[in-house]
């Protein structure tokens, strides 16, 4: 997984946590007792689904200008 900055981890947590209040499915099989060990909190188990890598949400970060460009030129000579 690649490093998330700080407002990306914090908007992917809060993403999460609210699909899980509003009744999504966990993406983990948790027990019980890690049920209760994460006291059923929404933003605890969106922290722990991070952790564990199993979020199928995507990051896309813009490029500088100067990357865009020679990007596509890059296309265009191939």
């Amino acid at each position: 997984m690649m490093k998330l900055t700080k407002y990306e981890r914090a908007r992917l947590i809060g993403a999460r946590a609210l699909q899980l209040a509003m009744g999504a499915p966990l993406l983990l099989k948790l027990k019980e007792a890690e049920l209760e060990k994460l006291h059923y909190r929404p933003v605890s188990i969106a922290k722990y689904e991070l952790e564990k890598d199993v979020l199928p949400i995507t990051i896309k970060r813009p490029l500088p200008v100067k990357v865009e460009t020679e990007q596509k030129e890059a296309v265009k000579a191939a």
